[in-house]
């Protein structure tokens, strides 16, 4: 039996033992929209909780459209010149339209890369386009604390816009419970000191700080109180442009609205179309970090090893493929995974405990020192050197059949899950 993978952008063909039993673990299929363009235009037109785009933009002068950075696969070749035409023909000067990549504390998207962001359209040529820089306190307006002590500071020319816009791309989260919406404006565009805040111990520690789940999730919570206070703070709300894909980076759900009552009705599909629940957990679990661009780095890729886990039996192995083409991620997320190796996990936890603010990419070390608790953890990745791969925390492999292999020895039988698509599927056991 083979299987594919999602692995970098031209995936892997997996050859499973024949003495195997294999459980493939797949979304259920997903209606595609047959006429995006249409359907995009008609979503515009059809606020959720809110006017048409084309209604709130003839009120307003100025506009600032937030988009993700490249580890998100958002469709905004499709999306973007709908938008711009719309705020163009209201009347909003090219000039005072700005788009702006929400990087968080990622590293700015120049060049080609900014290109396969935003698409090629001519009409994008026109409109100033610039990147988030969390580090840069002056580009920050400071709105004060939450009521839970987190610093809120956003970036000025979006506090500034008289039209704020926000465009997501809703999937499972493994800590905000599902991306996109709120949580492109944070951590997309907040200053170092939230981000910092909001990834430290405190929330992350937390059981309900988990995928698919925002009931009771003090981060989803926490940011919705940023979002209020930016509400209050610039006297104008907030709208989203919020899309769901399927496997194949189609168009499968898109809406546009006030930006949580939109958010909420794309959460409601995205769960519907990702949540898998099965009757058992298995010894043995096999998955992706989803392929390009989630799997460029480790420290994205941290994700497929996460959002499987309720499926993995304690003590149980799971099996990541995962390209890593960049290397681990930044300096920071190494210093955090050199201590971790360093001083074992149960060190490392209590260490980060009290912490107000998380080190930069901390939390990322932290989500993965968690799951090695709970299961054998192996990599395979054609990306990172030797030395790299020593600072994953994690058994390295030379082939998913070697992985395979050394599973059947530790559990002396063969069961397999298998999730091509690893963390855009949310596998649950069933209670």
């Amino acid at each position: 039996m083979i299987v594919p993978l999602r692995y970098g952008k031209l995936g892997l063909q997996i050859p499973l033992p024949p003495d195997s039993r294999v459980t493939i673990i797949e979304k259920p299929s997903m209606p595609v929209l047959r006429n995006p363009a249409c359907a995009i235009l008609s979503a515009l037109d059809a606020g959720v909780g809110s006017p048409s785009l084309r209604q709130l933009a003839a009120q307003c002068r100025t506009a600032c459209i937030l988009v993700c950075d490249i580890t998100r696969p958002v469709p905004n070749q499709e999306l973007l010149p709908p938008m711009i035409e719309t705020l163009l023909d209201s009347g909003i000067a090219h000039e005072n339209i700005l788009l702006l990549v929400a990087t968080g504390l990622h590293r700015p998207n120049e060049g080609e890369e900014l290109q396969t962001i935003l698409g090629k359209d001519p009409i994008l040529n026109s409109i100033p386009v610039t990147n988030h820089f969390a580090r840069s306190a002056e580009s920050h307006v400071d709105l004060g604390y939450t009521s839970r002590r987190t610093p809120i500071k956003l970036d000025r020319r979006f506090v500034e816009a008289e039209l704020k816009l926000v465009v997501g791309f809703v999937e499972p989260h493994f800590m905000a419970g599902f991306s996109g919406g709120r949580k492109v404006i944070v951590p997309g565009i907040a200053h170092e000191d939230t981000i910092r805040t909001l990834h430290s111990s405190k929330f992350l520690s937390d059981p309900h700080c988990a995928v698919c789940e925002v009931v009771e999730n003090p981060l989803h919570t926490e940011l919705l109180e940023i979002i209020e206070s930016l509400r209050r703070y610039s006297s104008s709300s907030i709208y989203g442009v919020n899309v769901v894909i399927d496997a194949d980076r189609q168009l499968v759900f898109m809406n546009f609205g006030e930006v949580e009552a939109s958010h909420q009705k794309a959460m409601d599909f995205s769960r519907r179309m990702s949540v898998v629940d099965l009757d058992r957990q298995f010894p043995v679990v096999l998955s992706s970090a989803a392929g390009f661009p989630l799997d460029q780095t480790f420290y994205q890729a941290i994700k497929g090893i996460v959002t499987p886990l309720d499926i993995v039996k304690p003590n149980g192995t799971l099996i990541l493929a995962a390209e890593c083409k960049e290397g681990l991620g930044s300096q920071s997320f190494q210093q955090a995974q050199a201590k971790l190796c360093l001083n074992g996990t149960t060190t490392f936890l209590r260490s980060i405990k009290q912490k107000a603010q998380a080190d930069i990419d901390e939390w990322s070390t932290q989500m993965l020192a968690l799951a090695r608790q709970r299961a054998h953890i192996m990599l395979y990745s054609e990306g990172l050197t030797l030395a790299q791969s020593e600072l994953t925390g994690t058994q390295r492999i030379s082939s998913i059949e070697q992985g395979l292999e050394l599973a059947r020895q530790a559990n002396q039988s063969l069961e397999i899950a298998v999730i091509p698509e690893g963390p855009y599927v949310v596998p649950r056991v069933s209670s």
